[in-house]
């Protein structure tokens, strides 16, 4: 009896060592740089009194749960690690376009998509970049979810001078601290959600650069030029403490044309209320893909981007978070075969670009292709 209580004791010993080890390791692997800064001071002030700021964290408009009805956030995560599902990744290269960025004409308006959520919008010269993501990773641990072959074909260095550099939020996969960091001395201004800043200034951009915003606030970029700040339903965070910044969407309104970036977020009836308010929706980019019925509420399922498209009454629809890194579990090709075959029919144009091809935003008659085809 006495071996046994001994063995219980020690083995309990080296549990509670254990234990104190690895919350250790955690503490300080969780204090370098990459992963940010929450709120603090000034910033933590405008933050508190932001009318979606309640109970210590941002609010959703309609408070819905992550997780929806009959799964449970540790069976999905397990899944989602660990359970095999088809063609999650592609086994081919992806084919691609190297567009130069820094030689387009200032008179030309363009969008290119760097997969995922990273693009580079130019529209009446105004040079704009959006959740750009280049380090060929989308997670805090290394390696631990890796940009597709051929997806990741552009770095910083490709980048011309940015005017405005759009944050939607600060997950991971859609701002990229290397990335961040490198883009420095490029960017003149960030628009980011209330609390986002703080990333950003530690990452060492400075006071003047960084312009953090509320829902339905806006940008004066010049005359007849403005970015507005809209909602999604979404969340935030890059630690264990989450939603201590504002999450986004933005419609940015030119001389020439309108665009709107929906950001990470569900369906909810947001969509309606943004068409009445901006009824000339030229190009909605939507967020397409990384869904499952398990987390519906923060992240739409391919007929939701339709209805919610139709909704905006977009007269062009740009799909999305895709085509770079497995955060879901469906087929990586799947939200494109989807979107095209739901978008038949409907009253908007989709548009498919391959990474880095040029879309000409006046362009009327442009066709793309259907490059996922034969992709294995």
């Amino acid at each position: 009896m006495k071996r046994i209580l001994k063995i219980l004791k020690w083995t309990l010993v080296f549990i509670l060592c254990l234990g104190v080890v690895l919350t250790a390791i955690t503490y300080f692997y969780m204090r370098q740089e990459k992963f940010g800064a929450l709120p603090e001071g000034k910033r933590l002030e405008l933050v508190k009194n932001s009318p979606h700021y309640k109970g210590g964290k941002f609010r959703n408009l309609v408070e819905k749960p992550i997780i929806s009805d009959g799964y449970s956030m540790w069976s999905e995560g397990w899944k989602t690690l660990f359970e095999e599902f088809p063609r999650r990744e592609p086994v081919d290269v992806l084919p691609s376009v190297k567009t130069n960025l820094k030689t387009i004409p200032a008179d030309s308006n363009v969008l290119v998509w760097f997969g995922h959520s990273s693009f580079f919008l130019q529209v009446d010269g105004v040079k704009i970049l959006v959740d750009p993501v280049f380090s060929g990773n989308a997670s805090p641990l290394p390696g631990s979810v890796k940009a597709y072959k051929g997806s990741d074909i552009y770095t910083a260095d490709d980048m011309p001078e940015i005017d405005y550099m759009l944050l939607s939020h600060d997950h991971y996969d859609h701002l990229d601290y290397e990335t961040v960091k490198a883009l420095k001395s490029k960017v003149k201004y960030v628009v980011c959600g209330l609390g986002a800043g703080a990333h950003y200034e530690r990452w060492g951009y400075r006071t003047q650069q960084i312009i953090e915003k509320d829902w339905y606030e806006k940008v004066e970029v010049k005359t007849g030029f403005t970015i507005f700040t809209e909602s999604t339903h979404h969340d935030s965070g890059r630690g264990f403490k989450g939603a201590q910044s504002l999450w986004l969407s933005f419609y940015i309104q030119s001389p020439y044309m309108n665009i709107y970036y929906s950001g990470d977020g569900g369906y909810d009836s947001r969509f309606q209320s943004i068409a009445q308010k901006y009824p000339q929706i030229d190009w909605a980019v939507m967020e397409c893909g990384q869904y499952n019925k398990a987390w519906q509420s923060v992240h739409e399922l391919p007929e939701e981007v339709v209805q919610a498209t139709v909704e905006l009454k977009a007269k062009n629809m740009l799909p999305v978070h895709h085509s770079k890194f497995t955060l879901g579990q469906h087929p990586w090709d799947e939200p494109l075969i989807k979107i095209t075959s739901l978008s038949q029919s409907k009253p908007y144009r989709l548009a498919t670009p391959m990474i880095g091809e040029k879309v000409l935003l006046d362009n009327t008659t442009q066709i793309f292709k259907q490059w996922w085809n034969n992709v294995k």
